[in-house]
């Protein structure tokens, strides 16, 4: 249930305290998905959110749940809530220099896995209600984590700021779901390692603005980047991401450039027809980073653990199934029935496992550059041949990882796609073919 800030609680002379079995810093996407698991597995939960609006949301987001979230959004029962508000599917292309891959379903084949594309200021607010439904749970708005407790070398709880006056909550676990910038992990001393990213991004938001199939578009530039999704209400995020080379000049005149950088996209969406309904706001500096994702008595899920390049729009995504993660793996040992630290383990493992690949790729493509040779052979082979494209819709939408993705088989598929184009291409009588940029799509 939602308890204001207003709410009375035992008072000592060390200020107000409270026992939990979890508390967890930040009510968004992570931390309440991890509130409702834990608690359908009787574990009381103490959900924390610095700001005191229940209608509060993130700003700066792609807007995009990956397929690989679908599994845990049907767990936490929000599907139904998400079509009813207008969610839209996440079908996608992407534009390469060999032209569009585009992934369809085959042929009497089960259709694709799909996601959902939903503006957070519907999305954050639904599952933060969600959590304060669920019994078991306690959403405490306006609660600011400002220390963390500590007892024989490992995290007790927290000490939180509200407008009724300073407040220190036990719990068995504390859980930082506190966002890239984590006061949770700096409290507890956890250091990021931190990746650079050569490209800055701006992103705004229209009406009216049509896209080809009605459904999402990335474009690889080779350096430079952009997408678009359509979400609920007609409205789409449209977004650009060139090398940080261009960023002088694109900051100069910041509308111009943007919708510059669209037109000259090819089958670019007509933005010029389209109607604004945001500021363009920007990613100047977003390095990616990554962090421990436990220590004694502590766990960081969503991006206080990972925070992935904002172009492959998959942050959402790995936010829902950390949470996930955690729960599976800690609640019989939050409730005392267990050890937490194998448990906390365990979770570590699994995060690693699940992620340490697609980060080490997506840390490698944020350095700006053209694809590397795996990549040129797996992208022109994926616009020439349709389970190919399909595989490319795994691999997109994280339900595969980097292994299976360039697994022996597909990478000999695709090198025999390509032998094959290559061949029908040479062929007496017929002209090279051009891509849409002017350059060989051999």
């Amino acid at each position: 249930m939602t308890r204001p800030e207003s709410a009375v609680h035992d008072v000592d002379d060390a200020g107000a305290v409270d026992d939990y079995d979890v508390v967890i810093s930040g009510a968004g996407l992570a931390g309440s998905a991890a509130a409702i698991l834990l608690a359908r597995r009787g574990v009381r939960v103490a959900l924390l959110e610095r700001r005191s609006d229940p209608e509060a949301y993130k700003v700066l987001c792609t807007h995009s749940l990956t397929a690989n979230a679908y599994p845990v959004l049907d767990e936490l029962g929000l599907v139904p809530a998400l079509e009813k508000a207008g969610a839209v599917r996440s079908e996608a292309r992407w534009h390469t220099r060999w032209g569009w891959i585009e992934p369809r379903a085959a042929p009497a084949g089960p259709e694709l896995p799909y996601g959902y594309n939903i503006r957070r200021s519907v999305l954050d607010p639904l599952i933060r209600s969600h959590a304060a439904g669920t019994p078991g749970v306690d959403l405490l708005l306006g609660h600011k984590v400002t220390e963390l407790v500590g007892e024989g070398g490992r995290t007790v709880g927290v000490r939180a700021s509200t407008p009724a006056g300073a407040r220190e909550i036990r719990a068995r676990l504390v859980v930082g779901a506190d966002g890239r910038d984590s006061a949770v992990a700096k409290l507890a001393g956890v250091a990021a390692r931190q990746h650079e990213n050569t490209r800055f991004g701006y992103l705004a938001h229209f009406r009216n603005l049509p896209l080809r199939g009605g459904i999402g578009q990335t474009w690889f530039l080779e350096p430079d980047m952009a997408y678009a999704f359509p979400n609920d209400d007609g409205v789409t995020v449209l977004a650009v991401l060139p090398d940080k080379k261009r960023l002088p000049a694109f900051k100069e005149d910041l509308e111009g450039s943007f919708h510059a950088f669209v037109r000259a996209l090819p089958d670019a969406p007509p933005i010029d027809d389209a109607e604004p309904t945001s500021k363009i706001i920007g990613l100047v500096d977003y390095p990616l980073h990554s962090r421990r994702p436990t220590a004694p008595g502590l766990a960081l899920i969503g991006d206080a653990a990972l925070t992935g390049d904002p172009l492959w729009g998959v942050g959402c995504g790995w936010a829902l199934q950390s949470a996930r993660w955690l729960a599976e793996e800690i609640a019989p040992a939050a409730t005392g029935r267990g050890d937490l630290d194998r448990s906390l383990a365990r979770y570590a493992r699994r995060h690693g496992r699940r992620l340490r690949g697609h980060q080490f790729l997506a840390a490698d493509f944020a350095k700006a550059r053209p694809f590397n040779p795996v990549e040129r052979l797996m992208f022109s082979a994926a616009a020439r041949d349709a389970s190919l494209a399909r595989h490319m819709h795994l691999f997109a939408s994280r339900l595969i990882g980097p292994l299976r993705f360039l697994n022996p088989l597909a990478l000999a598929k695709a090198s025999a796609v390509n032998l094959g184009h290559r061949r029908t291409a040479a062929r007496p009588g017929r002209r090279p073919a051009v891509s849409v940029l002017g350059r060989s799509r051999r």
